[in-house]
């Protein structure tokens, strides 16, 4: 968007912006929900849905990974679709904004990428899988036959590696705390997960740490040297 185009906008003579357009002015601008869907309301559009269904980041969530320039952060749907993420995330967990359609989700490309699980021992992916799997019964169970998490669940059917898991019929299985990478450029990394939750989107921001002093924690100030060359100028 131009600023000559912007600058219109707030003049009132400028062409009646498009939803999209009007999500992005709102998403950059920070606005709360309300605020979002009066917005929409001025421009002649109904507002998109709020909740569990809803790409549309709070503002106090995107608040908190703005002020996480050097550590890998990202903020994930319910149904792990990766919304916004820090330049460190992105070079350690690959770039969300190149994913689209189901693939965003990554329990959906856990069981269709053959790459997602290389990071991985045999007794982690067989806990992720059921992880996995848990995650979207749980999600059904509590949106409906036709929620997002259903139309992935369907998808997947015809996988033979999440039909094993998901015949299992495990609930409440929860994600290890610790989570282990192996990454092309400076290897194998241990980082922690802190879950930040807003209740109102069901979105999650993701928070990996590593010890200070530790092999993981100078891997990681590696990364961020290399994922600036990478992007820089």
């Amino acid at each position: 968007m131009s600023t000559d185009y912007y600058a219109r906008l707030e003049r009132g003579t400028g062409p009646r912006p498009s939803e999209q357009m009007i999500t992005s002015i709102a998403q950059g601008l920070h606005l709360s929900l309300g605020e979002r869907d009066h917005l929409f309301w001025l421009a002649g559009h109904h507002p998109p849905v709020q909740g569990q269904a809803s790409d549309f980041v709070g503002p106090g969530l995107l608040r908190i990974l703005d002020r996480l320039t050097d550590t890998p952060a990202e903020i994930v749907s319910e149904v792990g679709d990766t919304l916004r993420q820090t330049p460190l995330a992105a070079a350690l967990l690959g770039d969300a904004s190149q994913r689209s359609g189901a693939g965003r989700s990554v329990g959906y490309r856990w069981f269709t990428d053959p790459t997602a699980q290389d990071a991985y021992t045999s007794q982690e992916r067989i806990q992720l899988s059921r992880v996995y799997a848990s995650g979207l019964r749980q999600l059904i169970a509590l949106r409906g036959p036709g929620s997002r998490a259903a139309e992935l669940a369907a998808l997947l059917q015809d996988n033979a590696g999440f039909r094993q898991v998901w015949d299992a019929q495990d609930v409440g299985l929860e994600p290890p705390e610790v989570k282990r990478f192996l990454h092309p450029a400076v290897g194998p990394l241990e980082l922690n997960c802190q879950t930040l939750l807003d209740p109102d989107q069901s979105h999650r921001l993701l928070v990996y740490t590593a010890t200070p002093g530790s092999d993981s924690y100078e891997k990681l100030q590696l990364l961020g040297v290399l994922g600036a060359q990478t992007t820089g100028p």
